[in-house]
């Protein structure tokens, strides 16, 4: 990306709007690290100097008395106020206790007994209690009566004269290793707390987002951190050898020596030897114009709709400048984010760090996220180190709605866990979180969103299926939520803990279980059951994708179709490649012809997933007529594929990662090399009652249900099953 002549500070200049704020801001000194580590140590020996001790500051520091002075009485301030919320706390504390205290008096004297009569005295609260029961049962007839009125609309007669509900079976298709039904299945009963993580849903678990409750010079030394973090990206940008340097595969990657040596920095963390660094740059023209980039870059609901096989969770904790309207241009965010590779294998990453934007000139922006440290007694301090350095995007506006996109990754990661050895090489040399990985997802998604927004039908339906343009924008709106869920179901989050069955009798990792609760709209309503296993195959990723994706091969590896083909009804195009498209399949020869399969697929250069799910004709015929399928219960499975990491069979050059001359971060092989690491995922629907029991049976099947179809597939592509 070239931006003319001059530093991007000249731009400024010519752009009335902005002129004088920018020379305000010139004017205005920010303090060096050392100037405040010198001004603190002497404010904990003397909080209020005199003339002759700030005078002697001013001329060790190189700042004048004036700025000695006010730093000092601002330092003051601050202490005040943090001293006035410590006794605020203090006193709430105290007002919580004695709340708990009437609490208990309260309770106790319920159950006192009258004397007089030998009965409990009168309830002042029944009253309210009873008017609080009938108002919640207005409230449930209410949603009852809505609820009944759409089963009418769309099944063709009230809920009412529904059959009651039963819980899904493992799969539309028949199942010949034995279904679920409403009651225990024999065998001992397993408690759900038995399993970790089982008792809430995967999506819930979420950290701490009540505001950070920042004083202005918080948010002072975040604007600071944020602009220099802006200056050392845009210097990154610019700069090519010997900072960065072409890797095996023609990737840039991070020269470390160079780094240090171009931005100095006095704390350092590499000295940890848990720690490692990962750094690339990647470019690349992406179908959406720059603003609308920027926009779902800033909003982070945007942002995880933009990446659901990336980001497991967005969010904002603080706004702390909202920038120009229209523009974004200055905003600035604190904000959340956890990733993921698409195995349970695989930790994911968490970051709260600060996201900066700035319009650059017109038709070009740059955004940067650095990590913010809390203090270790902080609510949002990470337990592990997962510390993101100056990275982020340079988006420029090209003709006809492109963008050009050029996109920087720059961490250093403490690993919480030795890093699986299936996935050392992923990870180790960048691939797995590297710039290809976001910037190849971010093209596709934009593919993705420019066919949802043709208005003419690029469908191609054999026989009049989707009838409309909004009927295909429901279909790939359903799909998208399919998709979503699925990489959530594998996510190795906090909330997602998994159990490793042993004895699963076809590789050392074995099927990992969980279970939760689910009450979402979107999913049916009871006990979920998701288990997965990963395993390598020396066959190319797109050998493995092309294989998943045929339907003709389906029988081969789809346990739950019994050897019966499929027939693909309805087809939606995401983009350019025949591998991203959307599918309704319709098996043949199965005993519930109203039953179909509903399928995505997406494919790129990081990696590629199936993702499918069985789906009733009322169901798809709600989606299909433009209706909003939100409320479509969906419990996806599927398979995702990854690059192995290793270096190219043919002799393509070793992992520049693992070099013992210069410290190139990011190297390794490319991701069309070597073999491929494939997750298989299955979600069962255990019960449709949220308080039954798991029982041991249904994880029995399952583990053996993942364990047919890694033979199944090993079988099919002609390699050893053990």
């Amino acid at each position: 990306m070239e931006f003319g002549s001059g530093s991007p500070g000249d731009h400024h200049h010519h752009h009335d709007g902005s002129s004088d704020s920018q020379r305000r801001k010139k004017r205005y000194h920010r303090h060096t690290a050392n100037q405040i580590q010198r001004l603190e140590s002497m404010f904990k020996e003397c909080p209020h100097p005199d003339e002759k001790q700030r005078l002697q500051l001013s001329r060790e520091l190189g700042l004048a008395p004036r700025q000695i002075k006010f730093w000092f009485q601002n330092r003051r301030t601050q202490m005040k106020a943090q001293h006035e919320r410590a006794d605020n706390c203090a006193l709430r504390a105290e007002n919580d206790k004695i709340r708990c205290e009437n609490i208990a008096i309260r309770e106790a004297l319920k159950n006192v007994i009258c004397p007089s009569c030998g009965g409990p005295p009168m309830n002042d609260d029944c009253y309210f209690d009873e008017q609080k029961l009938r108002l919640e049962n207005a409230q449930l007839k209410e949603e009852l009566d809505r609820v009944s009125s759409i089963a009418a609309k769309y099944i063709g007669r009230p809920i009412s004269q529904l059959p009651p509900v039963q819980p899904i079976h493992i799969s539309s298709l028949d199942l010949s290793m034995g279904t679920f039904a409403s009651q225990g299945l024999g065998g001992p009963s397993l408690d759900l707390d038995l399993l970790p993580g089982s008792s809430s849903s995967p999506m819930l678990n979420v950290p701490p987002f009540q505001p950070a409750c920042l004083s202005d010079m918080d948010k002072s030394l975040m604007s600071d951190i944020a602009s220099n973090a802006m200056e050392e990206m845009i210097r990154l940008l610019q700069t090519n050898e010997p900072l960065w340097m072409k890797g095996a595969d023609g990737r840039d990657v991070l020269d470390l020596d160079s780094y240090e040596r171009m931005f100095p920095k006095a704390n350092s963390h590499l000295k940890n030897p848990n720690v490692h660094v990962e750094a690339s740059r990647d470019s690349g023209v992406v179908i959406m114009n720059g603003l609308t980039l920027v926009d779902m870059f800033m909003d982070p609901n945007k942002w995880m709709e933009l990446f659901p096989t990336i980001v497991t969770m967005a969010r904002t904790i603080e706004v702390i400048s909202s920038g120009m309207m229209g523009s974004h241009s200055g905003s600035l965010q604190l904000m959340y984010e956890e990733l993921q590779v698409l195995s349970p294998l695989v930790s994911t990453r968490e970051f709260y760090f600060l996201r900066y934007c700035q319009q650059i000139e017109q038709g070009l922006w740059a955004i940067v996220d650095v990590s913010y440290d809390f203090p270790q007694d902080n609510q949002f301090a990470p337990q592990y180190r997962s510390h993101r350095l100056p990275s982020g995007v340079f988006i420029q506006d090209m003709p006809n709605g492109y963008s050009k996109v050029t996109w920087i990754e720059h961490v250093e990661i403490e690993d919480k866990t030795p890093v699986h050895r299936l996935y050392r090489n992923l990870i180790y040399s960048g691939i797995a979180f590297g710039a290809q990985r976001w910037l190849t997802t971010l093209q596709r998604m934009c593919e993705r969103i420019a066919c949802l927004m043709v208005t003419g039908n690029s469908t191609r339906d054999l026989g009049g299926v989707i009838p409309s343009p909004e009927g295909k924008r429901s279909m790939m709106k359903l799909a998208q939520r399919m998709v979503t869920n699925f990489c959530a179901s594998i996510s190795a989050s906090a909330g997602h803990r998994w159990t490793t069955l042993s004895g699963s009798g076809m590789n050392e990792i074995g099927v990992r279980v969980t279970v939760h609760k689910s009450s979402d709209p979107g999913q049916p309503n009871g006990v979920v059951l998701s288990a997965a296993t990963t395993i390598w195959l020396p066959i190319p990723p797109q050998t493995v994708f092309n294989f998943f994706k045929d339907e003709k091969k389906r029988p081969q590896w789809d346990v739950l179709s019994n050897g019966n083909a499929v027939q693909e009804v309805a087809h939606i195009a995401n983009g350019p490649h025949p591998g991203n498209c959307i599918s309704v399949l319709r098996a043949f020869n199965s005993s519930q012809n109203n039953m179909l399969i509903l399928q995505e697929s997406c494919v790129d250069s990081s990696g590629s997933l199936v993702v499918y799910c069985p789906v009733d004709l009322p169901a798809i015929n709600i989606a299909m007529s433009g209706e909003d399928p939100s409320y479509i219960p969906l419990l996806p499975s599927g398979f995702t594929i990854s690059p192995d990491g290793q270096a190219d069979q043919d002799g393509g050059g070793a992992s520049t990662s693992t070099s013992t001359g210069s410290r190139v971060m990011g190297g390794g092989s490319g991701p069309g090399s070597g073999g491929s690491l494939i997750t298989v995922a299955f979600q069962i629907l255990v019960s449709s009652l949220p308080s039954a029991k798991l029982n041991m049976e249904s994880v029995t099947t399952v583990n053996s249900l993942i364990g047919n179809t890694v033979q199944h597939i090993k079988a099919a592509l002609n390699c050893p099953s053990s």
